[in-house]
């Protein structure tokens, strides 16, 4: 009884966070054609020849960054920003006497805005598409099926570290510069900007071992059919949310109690 009522308040609030999405449209788009930063790194890539030096031809290259593109825009994740904002203007004592934990509310609130981005994101990949008709390519159901489960993998794994880095508001007003220092690395270490498998030996044999592959080069080599290792990468992926899992939720306990204290 008490898992169905908190399923219905999981699906209602997901429901009122679309709603509230719907009506953020335009800015939604924006933010999809932000996310355009696989394409230029495409232009560079092609323009020098420097897939050569990886053995990946032109066309698997454009379905990387294509891929990369797509796992960016379902990936992506603000919550320090959000949490951050509602800590100081103090909305984050009604949500913590409602009965879900307040980062169910931000979760819904990144799901709801991923459905809204779709057409967005899927009308970009048509212009691609129109302009590069050699990429198209229709992945099988089984290798669309694990691309979607690795993003969203890739996407708890980002919404991990983000909630951990937005419990820190409890200690700081300025969590959010915590964050901008890691977008650095996930920046130049997820494949975003460049495949892992271009990357010399010395830096491959310890980067696997951190989150940032698993990010967006896992997920976007899977969807363009690129060589990978698929166990080894939902492996890492599910390591990775076991280890953040309970720091997030140790720092989460640690923070309330302050925050608690702090208001008695």
């Amino acid at each position: 009884m008490l898992s169905n009522l908190n399923n219905r308040k999981i699906i209602t609030l997901l429901k009122v966070q679309y709603s509230n999405m719907l009506e953020y449209r335009v800015e939604i788009a924006l933010w999809a054609i932000s996310g355009i930063i696989p394409f230029f790194m495409l232009n560079i890539w092609t323009n020098n020849n420097l897939n050569e030096s990886i053995n990946i031809s032109d066309v698997m290259l454009s379905r990387y960054f294509l891929s990369a593109f797509f796992v960016r825009q379902f990936s992506v994740v603000w919550v320090v920003f959000s949490f951050e904002e509602d800590s100081l203007m103090g909305k984050i004592s009604p949500y913590l006497i409602q009965p879900l934990n307040p980062f169910f509310r931000y979760f819904a609130q990144h799901l709801a805005e991923q459905i809204t981005r779709f057409p967005f994101a899927l009308t970009i990949a048509l212009v691609f598409f129109i302009f590069n008709p050699e990429s198209i390519w229709i992945p099988n159901l089984l290798i669309l099926f694990l691309s979607i489960i690795s993003t969203f993998l890739s996407f708890i794994i980002q919404f991990l570290i983000q909630s951990i880095i937005a419990c820190l508001c409890f200690w700081t007003e300025k969590a959010s510069s915590i964050e901008r220092l890691l977008f650095i690395p996930t920046l130049f270490l997820s494949g975003l900007l460049a495949p892992i498998v271009s990357f010399p030996e010395y830096v491959k044999s310890w980067i696997y071992l951190t989150p940032f592959p698993y990010l967006i080069d896992f997920p976007a080599n899977l969807l363009s059919g690129n060589s990978t290792n698929v166990i080894g990468g939902f492996s890492m992926q599910i390591l990775w949310i076991l280890l953040l899992f309970p720091v997030f939720k140790k720092i989460w306990s640690k923070g309330t109690k302050k925050y608690t204290a702090m208001g008695s």
